[in-house]
Parts: C-alpha cells; sequence; structure tokens
C-alpha cells in the first residue's frame, strides 16, 4: 500500500537515498558566475558560505573562485558525499539556513545554489544578513529544467512527466491509495493548475510539508530591507549531454526519488516511456546531444 512519506524536518528524507546518484547527473553553476559574485562583493578571493551546499558540487565551484567556503546542509547522506570529495579550502558543517552557527559578518558571499525554495525566506535572509559583512553579497542560483537539448519532443516528455510528478504527489497529501491513486492525469487536474517548469514550486502540494516560489526570490531580497541593491541575472552555461544524463537528471529530482519511497513504480510514473523517447531522440541527433542550462540568479549587496 502507497502511504505518503512522514515529516521529517525541512524535507531531510527527500534527499536521502540518491546523493551518489544526484552528485553524478546534476550541472554546477556557471564558472563565470563567480568572479562576478566577487566583484559584486569587492573581493578577489571571497569568504564565502553556501546554504544548503547538498553533495559539495557548488562548494568545489566556489572554492574555484573564493579564498574559503564553508558548506551548511542539513542532509547527512549529502553532506557525506560532499566530506568524501576532500576539496581544499572546503569546510561542511551540518546546519539550517536560518541557524548557521557562523559568526557574524564572517562572510563575503553566500550562495543558496537550487535550495532557496526549500528554505523559510524571513528566517533565512535575516541569518543571511548577519552573517554577510556590509557590502558583502548573497546570491540564490537556479537553474530551469528541463535543461536545453533542441530536442523538443524530449523536453516536452520532460515537462509532461514533470507534471504527472506533480498530481501523484498532492494525490499522496490527499490520502490516495492504490487504483484511485494511481489513475490516468488529466491536463486539467486541479494541482496543475499553476504548473510551471520554470517555478515548479509556485504552489505545489507535496508529502511532508512545503516549499516556497523561486519568483519570489528577488522580490523576498529587496522587501527584507537589508540590501541596498539587488537584481537579477540570467547566465546560460553548456555540460555535458546525451540520452542517460538526460534520464538521470530526471531521476535525480527529489519529487521522483520521494514517489518512489511511497511505493510507486516507474511504471506508475511513466518513466520507461520517458526514458524510450528520450533515447530515440538523442540518437536520431547524432547520439551525444550538447547540452545546457538557463540559470536565474537573484542577488542582493548588503547594506554597508
Amino acid at each position: 500500500m502507497v502511504q505518503p512519506p512522514a515529516p521529517d524536518g525541512p524535507f531531510l528524507a527527500r534527499f536521502s537515498g540518491f546523493a551518489d546518484l544526484y552528485d553524478a547527473h546534476r550541472p554546477s553553476p556557471p564558472a563565470r558566475l563567480g568572479p562576478l559574485l566577487a566583484r559584486y562583493a569587492g573581493v578577489a578571493r571571497p569568504v564565502v558560505v553556501d546554504l544548503g551546499s547538498g553533495t559539495g558540487l557548488s562548494t568545489r565551484w566556489a572554492a574555484g573562485w573564493a579564498g574559503r567556503v564553508t558548506g551548511v546542509e542539513p542532509n547527512d547522506d549529502m553532506r557525506a558525499v560532499a566530506v568524501a570529495h576532500r576539496t581544499p579550502g572546503v569546510e561542511h558543517r551540518a546546519g539550517v539556513s536560518d541557524a548557521t552557527g557562523l559568526p557574524t559578518r564572517s562572510a563575503d558571499v553566500v550562495v543558496a545554489v537550487q535550495a532557496m525554495h526549500w528554505m523559510e525566506p524571513a528566517a533565512t535572509l535575516a541569518e543571511v544578513a548577519r552573517i554577510l559583512r556590509p557590502g558583502g553579497v548573497f546570491a540564490t542560483v537556479d537553474a530551469d529544467w528541463p535543461p536545453v537539448t533542441g530536442l523538443a519532443a524530449a523536453e516536452q516528455a520532460w515537462v509532461r512527466l514533470h507534471a504527472h510528478i506533480r498530481v501523484l504527489e498532492a494525490r499522496l497529501v490527499a490520502g490516495e491509495a492504490g487504483a484511485v491513486l494511481r489513475r490516468p492525469v488529466d491536463d486539467d487536474d486541479p494541482a496543475l493548475a499553476d504548473d510551471d517548469p520554470r517555478d515548479p514550486h509556485l504552489n505545489r502540494v507535496m508529502p511532508g510539508g512545503r516549499s516556497w516560489p523561486k519568483r519570489e526570490h528577488l522580490a523576498n531580497i529587496a522587501r527584507s530591507g537589508q540590501f541596498g541593491y539587488s537584481r537579477e541575472l540570467v547566465l546560460d552555461e553548456a555540460t555535458v549531454g546525451g540520452a542517460d544524463r538526460f534520464v538521470a537528471l530526471l531521476r535525480s529530482q527529489g519529487s521522483y526519488q520521494g514517489l518512489l519511497r511511497a511505493g510507486l513504480t516507474d511504471d506508475d510514473l511513466g518513466v520507461p516511456a520517458f526514458a524510450a523517447l528520450a533515447a530515440a531522440e538523442h540518437a536520431a541527433a547524432g547520439g551525444e546531444v550538447p547540452m545546457s542550462f538557463c540559470w536565474r540568479v537573484r542577488l542582493g549587496v548588503r547594506t554597508s
């Protein structure tokens, strides 16, 4: 019998059990973004704090342009993978975004990469303002889904599968099970009223708690009153592609993994058909199709 996962802190269980998959396939932020954040902060090699640092993808990225990096991550599975990389100049610690335990005014740059939507905005921004020195920079960094391949059918299949997953999560929260839970998904399902792949956390209903829309990050930064200047940047970054990675990126989503833990199967979700279509589209285009991500950065410069 399928049961909704029990709440476990700030979605800690949602990101347990697949850290290696996540670390192997998730993208790192654009290389040119780091030096740009350092320039906004006015420091050549800034002290960086990475909130929700996960498996260390973002701390390893930051180590390339920072003087020192501290990753703050509450999930033990994710943090263990990060620690195992033993990246020079990087420290990892257990903690949450509104209680890092770090000294006041100790950071030049604070980032939240693919993570701010899991953090309560007001309390997080208050903690960010506390640990940032005057003139320091806070940046939320998010990739748009699906990745850009130029294969419209494959990307459209990703969007359809995302919609299916969103509906199944909402059904679990409503207590549905068995054949009722697994019934076909209609395009006009109420759970899809605000569905937007660029902001999948807009009014999303999920087992175990809630998340916050990405589109509100910039307004929350400005509204906090802690930042004298704020703006949004959009960058593009190429990465390694191919059908296998395209499908693995979908499997690295916490929503997909959560449904598997709840007892649903790939067949229930429609993953085999998605994977077959992605493979066929990539093969028809020549195999190793280039992939890229659109990254949205919302930043604020701390009041001096």
